[in-house]
């Protein structure tokens, strides 16, 4: 498997990442990132029952569209992404999930996951989870909050938008909703001091460690354009973004 460090905070590039990432690549990959301030909706879901849209554009905050399902996520320094691809015709993407509860429990944290993946502590949110499914390739990714300002998660994700009763041209019918749950952040659980780019450093150490065959791999300028087009033509157009 190849590990990635990306330090880039774009999120439109980072997505764009990943689909190339699973389009492009043959080995096994692990890949740590982090986004600026922004929203990462599924993509079957409606933005404006999702996000509170005069909030996030007071405060430039960016909406971006996945090419997995599930529900809405706020990104921001304090929370870390880390997303899983590999060959496998027969899934199973509770192992991934087991591997981050591993990983937590290096650091103290014995946290929970329940049916759908998403991971507790004390009954507060530290992660949600999505799939994708490409041939014979699987991609599962997941947020880890660690030290994210949570009032603004709170308020980003606070819908303002009702939509009229009876109304046949919407796709809210078709939309997939957000399950909420009350957040908390690692941080806060912790016996000890830890900065999130310290506890960066344990993640990716803790997934190259894993097998002996894993290694090291950093975007070279061929794989930076051609992330760089498929963000311009995807992921940066609003065409992507504010589908409906």
């Amino acid at each position: 498997m190849i590990c990635i460090d990306n330090p880039r905070m774009d999120a439109y590039f980072n997505l764009a990442a990943e689909e190339y990432l699973l389009t492009r690549f043959s080995s096994d990959i692990f890949m740590l990132w982090q986004n600026e301030p922004s929203v990462i909706v599924g993509k079957h879901q409606d933005i404006r029952s999702e996000v509170n849209l005069d909030f996030i554009q007071e405060n430039k905050i960016k909406v971006v569209r996945r090419f997995s399902g599930g529900g809405t996520v706020y990104h921001d320094s304090g929370n870390i992404n880390l997303t899983f691809i590999e060959s496998n015709r027969r899934p199973e993407f509770d192992k991934f999930t087991k591997q981050i509860l591993e990983l937590l429990s290096t650091i103290g944290i014995h946290a929970q996951a329940d049916e759908r993946r998403a991971i507790y502590i004390e009954g507060f949110k530290i992660s949600g989870s999505a799939q994708y499914i490409r041939k014979d390739k699987v991609l599962y990714h997941a947020t880890l909050l660690f030290s994210s300002n949570l009032t603004i998660l709170k308020s980003t994700l606070d819908s303002q938008y009702r939509y009229p009763k009876n109304n046949p041209e919407t796709r809210l019918w078709r939309s997939v909703k957000s399950v909420k749950s009350p957040v908390t952040n690692i941080s806060e659980h912790l016996s000890y001091p830890l900065q999130i780019k310290e506890f960066k450093k344990i993640v990716i150490n803790y997934f190259i460690n894993s097998s002996k065959d894993n290694s090291l791999y950093e975007f070279n300028k061929e794989d930076i354009a051609a992330i760089t087009k498929l963000k311009q033509e995807k992921y940066a157009t609003t065409v992507w973004n504010c589908q409906t």
